[in-house]
């Protein structure tokens, strides 16, 4: 389809743009008009096609070069030309007026496509060919135990479907003979005694022609919107892709859809850390569990408490590991540790009693713990 917006504009971004920059802006900009968050508002739906066909033209770097090159893309607009025959051989059109070539573009694109067509004998040009459409990303927020045990969400996706007027043709009505070449297929371009027998620009070289559809202006593929239902499986974390076969943009020419994937965005939780396959937990411990040793529970992923052996003179800091209390692996399904911090829990002394029985500990135990650093400096 040829575009009439200047896409960079659409996008926000400069004409120097990186495929990440593009990437970041389409995102930020297709959550801001999207239709789920934009209810029946035409001008916000609008936007969000717009965004759509802007984003599918300059994530693809065939589209992009064209667009950068004509300053629009279409399937059935100039193409880079290939070379045939006269590979590896040097023309010199020096001094010649190309100034009576029937409108053809005289840039070096247009010259390659006029060489190419004559030293190729005008046979017909094919059509395009099949051409994998592009894919979709779309972030989803999920709550910290959906992505632990799994999840179903429901989205509404905006992409690029089959034309339903034309069933992707990008034509409608009957098949008639071309009127440019009268069905040959081929036109002759040039001045003087020089002569270029090329394929014909309206039939693109089949001598047949048909009337462009009006509902997808030839692109045979229109932006629709369509509700999904997406299985997040267990262990996905955050910035995971999930992905959607065939759920992307429709491709062109027979060529096969794009794909759709979906990045994770995983809230945090209070009490579990996660840290790959992972998970870290901090927990209180009194300081005659510390001192004398104690078995405590510990809450674990899988809703149950695990019994952890705390060992006699544990400092506040210490990690302990239970084997296999992590997330299980989405490639391997082995699931990973759980890491448990202990922190020592020093109590408030409010009464005579506890402060005389901490009073003659201390006499019991005379050591300065600060010796060892004072050694040291």
């Amino acid at each position: 389809m040829v575009g009439r917006e200047d896409y960079y504009l659409v996008l926000g971004v400069d004409r120097k743009a990186t495929p990440a920059e593009i990437r970041k802006a389409y995102r930020s900009l297709a959550r801001k008009y999207h239709p789920d968050v934009n209810p029946k508002d035409k001008k916000a739906e609008e936007s969000f096609k717009k965004i759509a066909e802007a984003y599918d033209v300059l994530s693809d770097p065939k589209k992009r070069q064209m667009y950068d090159r004509l300053g629009y893309y279409s399937e059935t607009g100039p193409q880079p030309a290939t070379h045939g025959p006269t590979e590896g051989r040097s023309v010199d059109f020096t001094g010649f007026d190309f100034t009576d070539l029937g409108g053809q573009d005289v840039g070096m694109g247009g010259f390659q496509d006029i060489f190419s067509q004559f030293f190729r004998r005008g046979e017909p040009q094919t059509t395009s060919r099949p051409e994998r459409g592009s894919d979709l990303e779309y972030e989803v927020k999920i709550g910290f135990w959906e992505a632990i045990r799994g999840t179903t969400i429901r989205l509404s996706v905006m992409h690029q479907a089959t034309c339903a007027a034309c069933q992707g043709r990008g034509t409608t009505g009957k098949e008639r003979t071309c009127p440019a070449c009268n069905g040959s297929g081929s036109t002759i371009k040039g001045m003087a005694t020089m002569r270029f027998n090329v394929a014909c620009s309206q039939c693109r070289g089949t001598g047949r022609v048909q009337d462009i559809c009006a509902a997808c202006v030839g692109e045979g593929r229109r932006p629709e919107s369509e509700t999904l239902e997406v299985r997040i499986p267990p262990g996905v974390s955050d910035g995971a892709r999930v992905r959607v076969p065939g759920k992307g943009n429709m491709g062109r020419q027979g060529g096969p859809t794009g794909d759709l994937f979906i990045i994770t965005k995983v809230a945090p939780h209070p009490f579990f850390e996660r840290r790959g396959d992972d998970i870290y937990t901090t927990i209180p411990v009194t300081i005659t569990e510390a001192a004398l040793g104690a078995k405590i529970e510990v809450p674990t992923i899988d809703q149950s408490r695990a019994l952890l052996k705390i060992p006699p003179g544990t400092a506040s800091g210490q990690k302990f590991r239970l084997r296999e209390k992590g997330v299980a692996s989405l490639r391997t399904g082995k699931r990973g540790d759980q890491y448990v911090e202990v922190q020592v829990q020093v109590p408030r002394i409010a009464d005579e009693r506890s402060k005389e029985l901490l009073k003659e500990l201390a006499a019991l135990n005379p050591e300065n713990p600060r010796t060892d650093l004072y050694r040291q400096l």
